[in-house]
């Protein structure tokens, strides 16, 4: 199942528009229904405004109405050939929508295999409604 899930990582990053940094990202986004949103990294000539893979997948579930996610596939890197994490603003905006125990896949693109991990090794003290709420 998660082979899948990191091969279209691979296949998003192809759409990636990254002419400053050279560093290209795909990400892949299981929902808890089985559908799968893609997403790649958009950077601009401006920098704030680049957003990464992550939150164009996330961002595009969230918009068609989808809150529960499984895992994501994170395949990225201006060769592809290492593993590449999601930066601190995504592992945030994932914490919002998904629990420590959410998979995160690090996707080598040159060799087709990955690392398997956890958001909540990723971000272990994540700001989440607990902190607003009380």
């Amino acid at each position: 199942m998660y082979k899948e899930l990191a091969l279209a990582a691979v296949k998003a990053r192809g759409a990636a528009y990254a002419p400053y940094s050279g560093f290209k990202v795909g990400a892949a986004l299981l929902a808890a229904d089985g559908r799968v949103f893609t997403g790649c990294n958009i950077e601009n000539s401006a920098f704030s405004p680049t957003v990464c893979a992550e939150r164009v997948a996330l961002f595009k579930a969230v918009s068609e109405g989808v809150r529960e996610f499984k895992a994501i596939a994170v395949a990225g890197g201006k060769d592809g050939v290492v593993t590449t994490a999601p930066c601190g603003v995504c592992r945030q905006a994932l914490a919002e929508f998904c629990g420590a125990e959410f998979k995160v896949l690090l996707v080598s693109c040159a060799e087709g295999r990955y690392e398997e991990t956890a958001l909540g090794k990723l971000l272990p003290c994540a700001f989440t409604e607990k902190d607003i709420r009380g």
